[in-house]
């Protein structure tokens, strides 16, 4: 039927697309012996000769009247067979100048080809040189292709060149010449080594090359089409530490699997563009540009142009991706767009006439030349980065002999080639953590101006927290297309390798605050170890940002200044892990049902012993097998047993979990086959989950959602719209905070902010918050500061009580920075302060205002002339003492963090209202100095000596919410902090001192369980139970066993070191389950009869089962 194809157009292929041979056809050669005092080596068009492609066998085609079962291929689209192209008149006619005056594939021609692969353009891509008939015979030669559709989606080709003898007759002597000969494989995925080997192998074929010599084709094309025919049979490894090998005599051929789900496949060299290039070369190339590789080496332009598609990952490269050109294609680059292509040398001159904005890229010398002007005029990377990646760069260790003359001489070719792949890979490993460090140190710095709620990135606010010197290179890369994905990505909260290194080249402190939305500060601490003594610190000391965390719950450092001034610390994106091999069974003869049927049989008994015999303790091992043994259960027609496979992925790793493949399954199950899916229990689920999860699908937004800059307003905002803006812009999130602002900037007029306003209150908060970064302190002033202090107001010159100088507020004092010597005098930290008064001081003939601070450390009084700013400060610390007073009493610092965002706001407020209401407006915001007025919230004795530290986890929410869970995670090292779990009502949690982290599901958490070191469980309303990794704040396994809400978690004393640790779990419809933790295994599954199950809880070996009323099981008997 229709239904099943259609299904199968979205199953994962195998190795190979398909197979195809070009060259010239025996009609077409016997016309050329017939031209005479033509040149003596003709250019030809090279033609498609045979085209092989999955599926090559059928249960149809095995017995006559079977009626059509499945293909057993690796195949995505089933409709297809294998073919030789029957010729019906003249492919092509030549003239002297070699240019040909027909397509290469006659109109007449009955052909059946994957759909995706374009028969017009593989001739010229695979002789991109044309084809000459000639009296010499070279040698075997490869290049590579990459070939993308109109969606984006690329297919990959290896093409392999050999010489065939040509019996010719000319002027009546017998001549005997050569002709080339292309066998393009291709595939879905960039296997270029592989692939590369897998052609080798047929080559050195005796029968193979007997053929070729004698000429016989029929007997030829029966080889290439049973060479075709194994590749199908390969499956392609799941990303992770498990590597696929099988036997193509005389080679053992590896296929890789992907490093993650968001990697693509990396079989080629990463080494090779620095041997080519210098490392300040490789940066500029990496630039979103006009591009145009060269080199005389055909093979030489993909590999390199796909290596620096890795090397800019994350960033996907979003415009036309051509690595070579043949020279009928050439007037490609005159694309509008930015583009990366490749050419042979000698089109040099070719190209260089067409347009003057490219950049050249010669592979061979090592140049890169732009052609406006000869020379490359790009934006430098931004030194930080280019510093890092350069000292990098030079420590890579490249030569492979080096490092491999201490190794003995091996005979066995395959040793010495399995040798070969250990240093590829080790290699590889390196560069790809240089590059990816590279990409982090540029781009980490976005995500502190991403607003997640509104998917707004505030690009101006990015630029102008970046170094002067590196605009030019940001201004250029924020508009790329390629930028843009990336920022989608992050709005996304992809958690990929970029991400991955993120957090691993961080402190745990600032690893964890990075992941929260509320705006960073300096850290002291961090800024000393940058000072010299002698010379102290002149700029970036303190910032004017609100929302700031107390110093009990998070530090975080300054952002690195220069990197020339520090060690280069190593980094990765991921964790080291030993990569395994899994041997197929040996090809059966490629071309019979029953043997193919047979050879899968074998490849499912591997598969079951692998996972036998792995351990419980590798679940990502475990997770590959399962997924490998449902690939070849799916395509041999057992697709029961393949859902079972995919279903044990949920407790081993589900980052790996086939959605398309998954779907394509259930939808194309035959009735009965359904019924038998159904009576499982667990495929029930998993079928039905299926769907769901196709509804969500084709729920969202197909671009993966909008991304917007931040711009001031156009037009008046009313509340709702103000509350939007101001989160948008990243000042405040706290929505009650915004609607007290709201009612400051709006006293005395109608309800609404004009643009002008917000623009000015903006403006003035950032020029507020620059002149902050750039208070110039002495060490002597620093050296009495906490280690997270900073500096958020600096008064004028004044007179006080203590001399001449200005007054500085940090979150915890107010100090005196003195003039003429500086010099540090301390007035009072916020608790310290007794009284804050406004009085007059006399001068001349006139009263100036001047602001008195009675402390309790000091009997006399602080008094400061400060003039007009008087009123300002004395709002400010009385709001910041009042702040600091109700933390104190509630044990709650982030009272301290309103506070001081309340005092910041104040001085925005007055500063951009300039008007004689400025002050009265400013008083709206004084939300601590009102509330102490009020009935005090009185804290009981008991809990006030009980109490030790309290924290508010709505407040970097947009609205409050209820906390349903706690659960505390104690630090096992230096290097990890305990940690609270703290699950909201709407579904996520936050973890302190550590990270807001929300799940990608959109459930509410009922009870959280520490089962161990490796695995925190969370119970949800949607019926699963989530792992998630405390250390990575990754979710990859779940537990969907349960039918209901999940409402509680309890774990099993171990009697003994020895003995296995036992989980239990219940739901609200009075399921209990006990579980084998490191199996994650179902022990034993019972009921209670209750209405609604609340809790259960292990106490004194009794397993309380609790509801309305108390029920006991013996945990014996359970």
């Amino acid at each position: 039927s229709a239904e099943p194809v259609l299904m199968a157009e979205n199953v994962p292929s195998g190795l190979l697309e398909a197979c195809v041979v070009l060259g010239v056809s025996n009609d077409r050669l016997k016309e050329l012996g017939l031209l005479q005092g033509k040149d003596k080596e003709p250019l030809v068009e090279a033609e498609v000769l045979q085209v092989h492609a999955p599926p090559f066998v059928t249960k149809e085609s095995s017995s006559n009247g079977t009626e059509h079962d499945h293909a057993p291929a690796f195949s995505r689209v089933q409709r297809r067979r294998s073919f030789k192209k029957k010729r019906d008149r003249l492919v092509s006619t030549i003239s002297n100048s070699g240019q040909t005056n027909e397509p290469a594939v006659a109109a007449s021609d009955d052909l059946s080809v994957p759909q995706n692969i374009d028969l017009i353009a593989l001739p010229q891509l695979c002789f991109p040189d044309g084809l000459r008939i000639t009296s010499e015979s070279r040698e075997d030669d490869y290049h590579f292709l990459v070939f993308t559709d109109v969606f984006g989606n690329q297919t990959h080709g290896v093409v392999a060149q050999y010489c065939k003898p040509v019996h010719m007759i000319l002027y009546c002597i017998y001549l005997i010449k050569s002709t080339e000969k292309h066998i393009c494989i291709i595939s879905k995925y960039p296997y270029y080594n592989a692939l590369r080997d897998c052609l080798s192998s047929l080559f050195l074929c005796r029968s193979f090359l007997l053929q070729l010599k004698m000429s016989r084709m029929c007997e030829f094309e029966e080889q290439v089409k049973e060479f075709s025919a194994k590749l199908a049979l390969v499956p392609i490894p799941p990303p992770g530490p498990l590597h696929v090998v099988f036997n193509l005599r005389p080679f053992q051929i590896e296929l890789p699997s992907r490093l993650d789900v968001d990697r693509p496949v990396m079989d080629l060299d990463l080494h090779l563009p620095f041997l080519c290039f210098r490392p300040k070369q490789i940066l500029s190339i990496l630039m979103e540009q006009r591009v145009v590789f060269l080199s005389t080496d055909w093979a030489k332009l993909t590999l390199v142009a796909e290596c620096f598609m890795i090397f800019i990952h994350p960033l996907r490269w979003q415009h036309p991706f051509v690595p070579v050109l043949s020279r009928q294609m050439l007037d490609f680059i005159m694309a509008p767009t930015a583009f990366l292509m490749g050419c042979h040398t000698s089109h040099f001159e070719e190209v260089a006439e067409e347009l003057d904005d490219l950049v050249l890229v010669d592979i061979d010398q090592g140049t890169v030349l732009s052609l406006s002007s000869n020379r490359l005029e790009l934006p430098d990377v931004p030194l930080t980065a280019r510093d890092c990646f350069i000292f990098r760069a030079k420590g890579l260790q490249l030569h492979y002999d080096l490092d491999v003359c201490r190794v003995g001489s091996r005979t066995d070719i395959n040793e010495l080639r399995a040798l070969r792949r250990q240093w590829q890979h080790k290699v590889n490993t390196v560069i790809l953590n240089v590059t990816m460090e590279l990409i982090v140190n540029i781009f980490s710095e976005v995500c502190d101006f991403l607003n997640y709620e509104h998917r707004v990135f505030n690009s101006e606010e990015f630029l102008r927290s970046r170094e002067t010197t590196d605009h030019e290179f940001y201004k250029k890369v924020l508009d790329t297309h390629i930028f843009h994905s990336f920022l989608r990505d992050r709005l996304n909260r992809k958690n990929d390798a970029f991400t991955h290194m993120q957090l691993n080249i961080r402190s745990e402190t600032r690893r964890m605050r990075a992941m929260t939305e509320s705006p960073r500060r300096p850290a002291m601490e961090e800024i000393r170890k940058y000072i010299r003594p002698e010379i102290g610190l002149s700029s970036r000391l303190g910032v004017s940002m609100p929302n700031l965390a107390d110093h009990r719950l998070l530090t975080v450092p300054v952002r690195q200044t220069s990197m020339r001034t520090m060690p280069f610390h190593s980094c990765s994106w991921s964790p080291s892990r030993p990569i395994k091999t899994f041997k197929l069974p040996e090809f059966p003869p490629p071309l019979a049902y029953q043997y193919v049927q047979s050879y899968y049989n074998d490849l499912i008994k591997e598969l079951s012993k692998a996972i036998s015999t792995a351990t419980p303790d590798d679940s990502a091992l475990l997770a590959r097998y399962y997924y490998l043994r449902g690939l070849v259960n799916s395509v041999a027609g057992k697709r029961v047993d393949a859902l079972g496979d995919f279903q044990s992925l949920y407790k081993t790793d589900m980052d790996i979990f086939p959605n398309e493949l998954l779907n394509a399954l259930v939808e194309s199950l035959p009735a009965e086959e359904r019924r038998m899916a159904e009576r499982r229990p667990d495929l029930k689920r998993l079928i039905s989950r299926v769907k769901r999860e196709n509804e969500r699908e084709r729920a969202r937004p197909m671009d993966g959602g909008t991304v917007k800059r931040f711009e001031l307003p156009k037009k008046h905002l009313h509340m709702e719209d103000f509350v939007r803006r101001v989160q948008e812009s990243g000042v405040v999130k706290d929505q009650d905070t915004i609607q007290r602002l709201f009612e400051a900037l709006t006293v005395g007029q109608q309800k609404q902010v004009d643009p002008e306003t917000f623009c000015f209150f903006y403006n003035f908060w950032k020029e507020t918050e620059a002149a902050a970064q750039d208070v110039d302190l002495p060490v002597v002033v620093l050296e009495h500061l906490e280690t997270d202090e900073c500096v958020y107001k600096l008064s004028s010159s004044v007179k006080t009580s203590h001399g001449v100088g200005k007054i500085a507020m940090t979150q915890r004092r107010l100090f005196l920075l003195t003039e003429g010597r500086p010099g540090y005098v301390e007035i009072t930290k916020f608790r310290d302060i007794e009284d804050v008064k406004i009085s007059s001081a006399p001068f001349l003939l006139l009263r100036i205002p001047a602001l008195k601070i009675k402390t309790s450390l000091r009997k006399e009084t602080f008094e400061a002339n400060l003039k007009s700013e008087c009123d300002l400060w004395h709002l400010m610390i009385k709001e910041m003492w009042a702040g600091r007073k109700m933390a104190d009493d509630h044990k709650d610092p982030q009272f301290m963090e309103q506070a001081l965002t309340n005092a910041l706001l104040m001085d925005a407020v007055v500063g951009c209202l300039q008007s004689q209401k400025a002050i009265f407006a400013a008083t709206k915001l004084a939300y601590f100095d009102k509330k102490k007025l009020e009935v005090p919230m009185m804290v009981p004795k008991t809990t006030s000596e009980t109490l030790k530290h309290k924290i508010n986890p709505s407040l970097d929410q947009t609205s409050p919410q209820a906390v349903d869970v706690l659960l505390y995670t104690p630090g096992r090292s230096a290097e990890r902090n305990p940690k609270l779990w703290c699950a909201l009502s709407d579904g996520k949690v936050l973890v302190f001192d550590a990270a807001s982290w929300s799940m990608q599901h959109n459930s509410v958490q009922n009870c959280m369980l520490a089962v161990n070191q490796q695995q925190l469980w969370i119970g949800s309303t949607d019926s699963f139970i989530y792992i998630i990794n405390p250390r990575s704040v990754s979710c990859n396994k779940q537990l969907t066993e349960h039918r209901g809400e999940v409402t509680g978690l309890t774990l099993e004393e171990r009697t003994d070191k020895f003995s296995q640790t036992v989980a239990y779990s219940c739901s609200e419809d009075g399921s209990v389950i006990v579980w084998d933790v490191t199996t994650l295994q179902v022990r034993r599954q019972f009921r209670v009869s209750c209405d609604r199950l609340q809790c259960i809880q292990i106490h004194n070996g009794m397993l309380w089962c609790c509801k309305s009323a108390s029920h006991t099981i013996r945990s014996h008997g359970v």
